[in-house]
């Protein structure tokens, strides 16, 4: 397929349960290779979107097509099986009384093919020699793994995957994400992941897409919704923030930290978007802002900060000694972005 070719689009996607708005109105669409992360809370419609294109839900209204073929939507309905889909689940949805190598090549029609597939697959998710293993003897991560390998044996034109590290322990998440970022890529897989994890989204997506309500607030690429956020809702979602008030006067905003050149083009009441890591401290007794607490976090230490009424959160290096009660001068690394307040 050309590199170029859509592998997913999805247009005016609605779903409904009891009156409740699952999805409201979400369009995207994909290219061979590409991965889009659906970022959000609890609820905000990211696994109901996955379960409308992997064929779990049907659509209210809206159009789903995988690579060029309508699945749903114009009076069309395809049943998940025949979609050429592969789906990673949260809770792996293996086979318990099936071996490793039958698990994964449950999916595999072509017999005579299966076992030289299996074999490649194992090798491609790191469990060589642990074909014959039955599921109960595996970890967690390596059963992710077997899931992941069921998941691309048919060769599937899209693979999509629900929070599927979410019961693993953070380093072995870490792990994982790395993993399956090199075998997507290895393999030039689309793919659809959905987490409630900004980090996980951010290291793993070429696109994202920020959700809130059944809505996409924002769609862009890590570094864009992370630096150039469109509202104060999606500069929350994929992020930490410090939100400080501004009156923004011919590109310059007046607030506690003094006089701050700003990237935003507007002007009067503002509100404005500082991230911990853009900010730059240092000791000084005639500083106007004063360390309440710290936090050590290994490389990093959070410092909070106290300027009258206003608490703000600094990310610093860990060799930095900070000390508590003492008084520091702030600075800015680049100019922040302005959000108009009414």
């Amino acid at each position: 397929m050309d590199n170029n070719a859509v592998t997913l689009n999805c247009h005016a996607l609605r779903k409904e349960f009891n009156s409740t708005t699952a999805v409201d109105n979400i369009s995207f669409s994909l290219k061979k290779g590409e991965i889009l992360c659906l970022l959000g809370p609890s609820g905000c419609g990211k696994t109901t979107t996955l379960r409308l294109i992997a064929g779990f839900e049907k659509p209210d209204e809206g159009t789903i097509s995988i690579a060029g073929r309508t699945v749903a939507g114009g009076g069309v309905f395809i049943r998940p099986e025949e979609r050429k889909v592969g789906v990673v689940f949260q809770e792996y949805a293996l086979f318990p009384h099936m071996t490793v190598e039958e698990n994964i090549g449950y999916g595999i029609k072509n017999s005579m093919q299966r076992q030289q597939k299996v074999e490649a697959l194992l090798k491609l998710v790191g469990l060589c020699g642990m074909g014959e293993r039955n599921i109960h003897e595996l970890s967690g991560g390596q059963q992710q793994r077997v899931a992941l390998a069921r998941a691309l044996a048919p060769e599937p034109d899209l693979i999509l995957l629900d929070e599927p590290f979410s019961n693993l322990d953070a380093n072995l998440r870490q792990q994982l994400r790395w993993e399956l970022l090199d075998i997507l890529k290895k393999e030039g897989r689309t793919a659809v992941f959905v987490t409630h994890d900004r980090e996980e989204a951010l290291a793993l997506g070429d696109w994202i897409a920020v959700m809130e309500g059944g809505r996409i607030l924002q769609l862009g690429s890590p570094e864009e919704v992370y630096k150039r956020p469109i509202s104060d809702k999606v500069a929350n979602l994929v992020g930490e923030v410090n939100w400080i008030e501004a009156h923004v006067h011919k590109g310059k905003a007046s607030c506690i930290l003094g006089q701050v050149p700003v990237s935003s083009p507007v002007e009067g009441k503002v509100k404005l978007l500082i991230r911990p890591e853009q900010i730059e401290i240092e000791p000084h007794p005639k500083g106007g802002a004063t360390v309440a607490q710290k936090q050590f976090l290994g490389p990093t230490q959070l410092v909070m900060l106290t300027m009258g009424p206003n608490v703000i959160k600094v990310r610093v290096p860990s060799h930095k000694h900070i000390a508590i009660g003492s008084n520091v001068k702030i600075s800015l690394t680049h100019a922040p972005i302005a959000y108009k307040t009414f």
